[in-house]
């Protein structure tokens, strides 16, 4: 297997209105009404976008990312375990660099992870702990998979049956999570 995976390919942005105001009062607490400097800034920034837009369309626009996949026949013998080995470094990646969560539903969690009230934007106290738990019980799946022997010489053959039943219901589970949550794999 051999795969190549380019850059996004970026567009022109304006930006000077919308950092002013960052800087001046928050990422989120704009006020309602602009001052003459705002509204000014604000016009100025839509200019110069009306300009990049037409270098966004003529040039950034029509470029993709280039992507190169090359599957070898032995590549779909296991393909589970293969994959395992990028999705894996993939998660932890995202453990570390995510800047925020998609919804988690309550019932795929432990009860200490439900919410208990929601604030303005639709969130409660524990809407990032739940995806940080989820993401954790995937990478617990992804990291048995790429290493299942070690996994299960865990357990002496005096352990029970059930510690071994339990063990595998976690890993299951958090296949069954990155399934519900693929579309909320993003950074």
């Amino acid at each position: 297997m051999k795969v190549k995976i380019g850059k996004y390919p970026n567009r022109l942005t304006c930006r000077i209105h919308t950092r002013y105001m960052d800087k001046k009062y928050g990422i989120v607490n704009w006020p309602t009404e602009y001052n003459r400097t705002e509204r000014l800034l604000e016009q100025l920034e839509d200019a110069v976008q009306s300009v990049y837009n037409v270098f966004n369309w003529a040039w950034f626009d029509r470029r993709t990312q280039k992507v190169k996949v090359r599957i070898d026949r032995q590549d779909t013998w296991s393909m589970d375990h293969t994959l395992a080995h990028i999705i894996l470094p993939m998660l932890q990646q995202l453990q570390k660099t995510k800047h925020g969560a998609p919804y988690v539903d309550p019932d795929d969690c432990p009860k200490d992870l439900r919410p208990k009230e929601q604030d303005e934007y639709g969130t409660d106290d524990t809407h990032f702990a739940r995806w940080d738990w989820v993401l954790d019980e995937m990478i617990y799946a992804f990291d048995s998979k790429v290493n299942k022997e070690e996994v299960y010489m865990r357990f002496d053959i005096a352990t029970e049956r059930d510690a071994m039943q339990k063990e595998q219901e976690r890993i299951s589970n958090g296949f069954k999570l990155f399934g519900k949550y693929y579309e909320g794999l993003w950074d």
